[in-house]
């Protein structure tokens, strides 16, 4: 199982983005499972309506994509929300992070679990706290 943040998500729903390693998290998304704060729906959703908007991508593939995430089983994990005034907090002053780039790693430390993201600054951070980061 995988923290995947909304990055990677992202990655798979405009091929500008994608790469063969971001690609090849789908299948390991499918086969392992991922977990991810319960903020991720909200911003990955908000995300693919901005695009629609700004006409990068169709209404109908939008709503396309957001089948095919939700298809993905991708757990939520609800203790975030309780954590959020003293762990994700922290993270965010500690390592200079959005408070939403901080729920993923807390969620990746607490579950001792491997981060996967494109967000160059949450990676670093990752990686100073210990956690694996893929791609």
């Amino acid at each position: 199982m995988l923290v995947i943040d909304a990055s990677v998500v992202l990655s798979w729903c405009f091929q500008d983005e994608a790469t063969a390693a971001t690609d090849a998290l789908v299948l390991r998304v499918r086969g392992e499972g991922a977990i991810v704060p319960a903020h991720w729906s909200l911003e990955v959703l908000n995300a693919l309506l901005i695009a629609e908007r700004r006409g990068r991508i169709a209404r109908s593939e939008a709503t396309a994509h957001v089948r095919t995430i939700g298809d993905l089983g991708v757990e939520i994990d609800e203790e975030t929300v309780r954590r959020w005034s003293r762990d994700t907090l922290a993270l965010a002053r500690a390592e200079r992070l959005s408070v939403y780039d901080a729920a993923y790693l807390e969620l990746a430390l607490r579950r001792g679990l491997s981060l996967a993201t494109l967000d160059k600054a949450l990676a670093k951070a990752a990686r100073r706290s210990g956690v694996g980061v893929v791609p």
